[in-house]
């Protein structure tokens, strides 16, 4: 049996700000930033790792909050907690009351929930040596559904039909291995379509991306429409009219405002356009979709649990669902969604923005195809090229496509040199100018 015997939690930035790596129209300056998590036990060779994602200010607060939770696991045998997933998940969330009095299920105590639920997954995928989408993959589907929280949207989606979607699928997830083995999953790059970029930085990165064997890219919008339209003009330049190009306005507009600037930008053919107004407006984002088709619209790395998921589903306000694995209360949570995804025919494309969010989300992406969806049709995960070195086992990408992680675990344990390094504020990475 294994012990949880301390949960270990750093205040862990980047300044990022310095070079406008991640600048949008909302975000000016990010410093990417990751409350880190590590599980301790009592068998010194097992640790479980997981962070939730900041952009500064305010991770301080996150790591408080996680220090708040750390009662819930401090103590609590892996066995224990994995016999039960579903149950564990529900505890976290949701046992403390007054713990669940700041979200519930929002903001920085979910943020903080995400850290130390993927920490859990971590650290069950490495005692059964295993990467976590492998873990996954190859549960029967009792036991996934058995990790699952279907309070809240089982009007969307019962446990009995999350049963039926994966026992569906069980018949080709070898295959479907196989294949992500062989080819990778494919991906797109945002690191050219930086808002803060300046155009000839644009230009190089555009054509260094074409060299790597990129076939889709994102732009930033929502600064000032007349530079959107001169920047993506010289992306089209660049990339061609073939391939998909995909603008993300970071929420910056109203709803009419999003329709009237987008119809304005429709002469550059976006795929879509992600992030229109504000997360929450669930109307919103569908009237919007419906005055810009064939514009698609995505959402979803701000959309904060489940049952916001659930509602843009219903509504039918969303073309590509962008899950973020350290936003929603992690990995449970975020499986959830691929399913109610799946069930309403709408692609997942996951949020991968920020410090170890491409870590993350190649697992969910590989398991959604493998298990949950069986398809890669409108199916595409972000990718920017910030901050990997300091993973010990950091994404790979090979012409355009994610190639399959196979270390044991969520492929999230920085290196110690690097946690020291960029540790908030006494860190060498902060004493400089």
């Amino acid at each position: 049996m294994t012990t949880i015997s301390r949960l270990s939690v750093q205040d862990i930035r980047f300044p990022t700000s310095r070079s406008l790596d991640g600048s949008d129209a909302m975000n000016a300056a990010p410093d990417y930033s990751a409350t880190y998590v590590v599980l301790h036990t009592d068998d010194a060779r097992l640790e479980g790792h997981g962070l939730t994602f900041t952009i500064g200010r305010g991770n301080e607060i996150c790591v408080k909050a996680v220090e708040s939770l750390a009662y819930l696991v401090e103590g609590a045998s892996l066995e224990e907690i994995t016999s039960n997933m579903g149950e564990f998940w529900r505890h976290l969330t949701s046992s403390d009351s007054q713990l669940r009095w700041i979200g519930p299920d929002k903001g920085a105590i979910h943020l903080a929930t995400a850290a130390i639920v993927n920490a859990i997954w971590d650290l069950w995928a490495k005692s059964e040596k295993k990467p976590v989408w492998k873990l996954l993959a190859d549960m029967s589907p009792e036991a996934l559904v058995s990790c699952l929280d279907f309070r809240f949207v089982s009007d969307a989606l019962t446990p009995q039909e999350a049963l039926a979607m994966l026992k569906r699928n069980a018949a080709a997830k070898a295959q479907r291995e196989q294949e992500m083995r062989e080819h990778g999953y494919p991906g797109y790059t945002t690191s050219a379509g930086w808002l803060g970029y300046p155009d000839d930085k644009v230009r190089k990165l555009a054509r260094e991306a074409l060299a790597e064997g990129w076939t889709h890219f994102k732009q930033k919008v929502g600064g000032n429409l007349e530079e959107d339209r001169r920047r993506a003009q010289i992306l089209r330049e660049e990339i061609g009219w073939e391939r998909p190009l995909m603008m993300d306005a970071n929420q910056v507009w109203d709803v009419d405002e999003a329709i009237a600037n987008m119809r304005v930008l429709a002469e550059f053919d976006p795929l879509w356009i992600e992030e229109p107004t504000s997360p929450d407006d669930i109307l919103g984002h569908a009237e919007i979709r419906r005055r810009l088709a064939p514009i698609g619209v995505a959402t979803g790395e701000h959309c904060h649990n489940r049952v916001m998921f659930k509602q843009l589903l219903q509504a039918g306000a969303i073309d590509y669902c962008q899950v973020d694995a350290a936003r929603l209360g992690g990995l449970n949570e975020v499986i959830v969604v691929l399913l109610m995804a799946a069930k309403y025919g709408v692609p997942v494309c996951p949020h991968a923005g920020g410090v170890g969010l491409c870590e993350y989300v190649q697992h969910v992406s590989i398991f959604d195809y493998i298990a949950v969806s069986g398809s890669l049709e409108g199916r595409v995960l972000e990718y920017v090229d910030h901050l990997h070195e300091h993973f010990v086992d950091p994404v790979v990408v090979r012409n355009g496509r994610y190639q399959v992680p196979t270390a044991p675990g969520y492929s999230i344990t920085m290196h110690p040199d690097s946690l020291a390094r960029h540790a908030y504020p006494g860190g060498a990475a902060w004493q400089e100018p």
